[in-house]
């Protein structure tokens, strides 16, 4: 890594570059593609047990790497120097603070947040001995448990709350210590986007925010669904959506508030689709801050891909993706037996690593098995795509959760027709987003979630019409040229960056 100053702060939450996938990947493209910025980066992670070796070649225009944790056993906290009335006079800051997390739907103030940051976890503020021990942070705690928990047994509420709040007192501590730079990008809300928040704040940096995937409602469903939040008796066989457990919904109304004050304080808000874009809205950023940037591939990368394909279209679907649940593989597995009785000789190749979740894809294979389709439906593993996509006739994706997944990009500009379900920018990639996308055609189909027949259909009418096949092969080829060339991407974000920089007087 180069000793030069930067220009960009990328701030990461548990992606690149300990993390492999599509944000991460992302990312590397990003910084390779503007060569012309200096990047320092932080990544942010929960405990380091969680993590591996750095799993990218950082890029030469790469200044250096920050690595914070969030989830550490240290027991070496500071302790307060300070009188009670003092402390006293801070928690009553505290507790101000806390009401915008407890039900509020409106965005921290941003005097609020920049005294938050600039008076947690510090040596003369509220630091994270007073927060776990001080007699302050104990009143603090009891009135907020008698005031607003009337279900819920005072050690699930009271192990909820360290847990809950902690994590801000060591982000105060690390935006407090963040290099100076001409812009702040944070690639997520969550954890990442209030430490882009408090350190605009505090330093006045222009901030930016771009969403792959909606961090507030993916959390949110991460923890409807948590085993380990324990919900009282009365909230039992509720509907979640309306009534829940005080502790769950503490949880979400925490990431929500963190949600719409990153909204807030970022200068502009990029997502990669509009569907992403009118949720954004939906959550509490101002329409004029949003805008919609989609992701780029090389696209002569798959030029060699093109001119290798067979004059005969293989029988085979190729599903490219993690083999994990919500990559929904048993569908994709169920509709190749369907389509298989038309057509006998079809196979269906999953390319993609399946060592993330070992459990579902040995269900997946007992599921191959079952269906006598050991022949026929193959765990590749990974793969160079470049290489593979000649070789499939169709590329399937039967998720029931995508962004704007790249790999269909990719098996366009290699010239191949693609189905997928109905989710994320799927419609918008096949249909077409605007009038002008949309004069091309269609570069394939989309079917409906967790629909093995209606997948099995799709495949046979793409695979047994020679014209259609063609149709949908030109119209793919030319959408991803004109709108999904990594050119335009980096073109985009070069004006952003240089329209939002704090440029020296």
């Amino acid at each position: 890594m180069a000793e030069k100053n930067a220009d960009i702060l990328l701030l990461l939450e548990g992606t690149y570059p300990y993390v492999r996938g599509g944000v991460s990947s992302w990312v590397h493209q990003i910084i390779e593609g503007l060569p012309h910025y200096n990047f320092e980066l932080v990544f942010l992670g929960g405990a380091p047990e969680h993590y591996g070796e750095i799993q990218y070649q950082l890029p030469d225009n790469v200044t250096k790497l920050h690595v914070h944790y969030l989830i550490e056993n240290n027991t070496t906290e500071i302790k307060a120097k300070h009188g009670t009335k003092y402390k006293q006079e801070l928690f009553d800051f505290w507790q101000q603070l806390q009401s915008y997390f407890r039900d509020c739907n409106d965005p921290i103030p941003t005097e609020l947040l920049k005294f938050a940051f600039e008076t947690l976890g510090k040596k003369d503020g509220i630091n994270a001995a007073d927060f776990l021990y001080s007699e302050s942070s104990w009143q603090a705690l009891s009135k907020y448990y008698l005031s607003y928990c009337d279900e819920s047994s005072f050690i699930d509420f009271f192990w909820s709350y360290r847990n809950l709040y902690k994590p801000l007192f060591k982000i105060a501590e690390i935006a407090r210590g963040l290099p100076k730079v001409k812009l702040i990008h944070s690639i997520s809300t969550g954890y990442a986007g209030i430490l882009g928040s408090g350190a605009s704040a505090i330093s006045g940096t222009p901030f930016l925010l771009t969403e792959h995937g909606i961090y507030t409602k993916e959390r949110k469903i991460d923890l409807i669904q948590a085993s380990w939040i324990k919900d009282s008796e009365q909230s039992l066989g509720k509907n979640l959506n309306t009534e829940m457990g005080f502790i769950r919904r503490m949880w979400i109304n925490f990431f929500e508030q963190i949600g719409r004050t990153t909204y807030q304080q970022a200068t502009k808000i990029i997502s990669l689709y509009d569907g992403n874009m009118q949720r954004q809205i939906k959550d509490g950023a101002e329409p004029a801050k949003t805008l919609v940037v989609p992701n780029g591939i090389k696209t002569v990368r798959f030029k060699q891909a093109l001119l290798q394909r067979p004059e005969k279209t293989p029988m085979v679907v190729g599903l490219i993706g993690r083999v994990v649940p919500i990559k929904d593989i048993k569908t994709f597995i169920r509709a190749i037996k369907e389509a298989q009785s038309i057509i006998p000789t079809l196979e269906g190749w999953i390319i993609g690593p399946f060592e993330e979740d070992p459990k579902y894809y040995q269900e997946c294979q007992l599921l191959v098995d079952s269906l006598d389709l050991i022949d026929n439906v193959k765990f590749l593993g990974m793969q160079n795509i470049a290489e593979i996509l000649p070789k499939l006739g169709v590329v399937a994706l039967t998720s029931i959760s995508e962004a704007q997944p790249l790999v269909l990009l990719e098996a366009m500009a290699a010239g191949v027709p693609v189905l997928a379900s109905d989710v994320g920018s799927c419609r918008e990639i096949i249909e077409g987003a605007t009038a002008q996308d949309k004069a091309f055609g269609k570069a394939g189909e989309v079917v409906a979630i967790a629909s093995p027949s209606d997948t099995a259909q799709q495949i046979v009418n793409i695979l047994q019409n020679e014209q259609r096949w063609r149709e949908y092969q030109k119209s793919g080829l030319e959408r991803v040229q004109k709108f999904y060339d990594e050119s335009h991407m980096f073109a985009r974000y070069d004006k952003l960056y240089k329209d939002t920089m704090a440029w020296p007087e």
